[in-house]
């Protein structure tokens, strides 16, 4: 599976347990980190480490497995690798504190909705 697919099937495994504020941002033209960076924000910790375990799971299912997971125990911001595609999943005040897409306004952005098909 392609990194743009990787990304769709996390931005489902997010949309499952009602993340906000999901966007997900082509980095491959301007930098070799990823392809991809997915930010979506939830409303506590317990929903946060919800959200990075679905993606997890959902990714497991397709033979898909992270190079590494950060910050899962403090549930404020956890970073999950996936080589091509990083997954940052923000506590929302968290994420307005480090404005990632703010740091990264030049990267396109592919904007989704609960009400999006992927």
């Amino acid at each position: 599976m392609d990194s743009k697919g990787i990304s769709l099937l996390c931005a489902n495994a997010v949309l499952s347990k009602k993340a906000s504020d999901l966007i997900i941002l082509e980095i491959k033209g301007l930098s070799s980190i990823a392809d991809y960076f997915i930010i979506c924000s939830g409303k506590s910790d317990r929903q946060v480490q919800g959200i990075a375990h679905s993606i997890e799971e959902s990714l497991k299912k397709e033979g898909i497995y992270p190079l590494g997971i950060e910050g899962f125990s403090e549930a404020k911001w956890i970073l999950l690798d996936y080589n091509d595609v990083v997954i940052h999943v923000f506590f929302d005040p968290v994420r307005e504190f480090y404005d990632l897409e703010g740091l990264w306004s030049d990267a396109p952005r592919i904007y989704i909705n609960d009400q999006t098909d992927i």
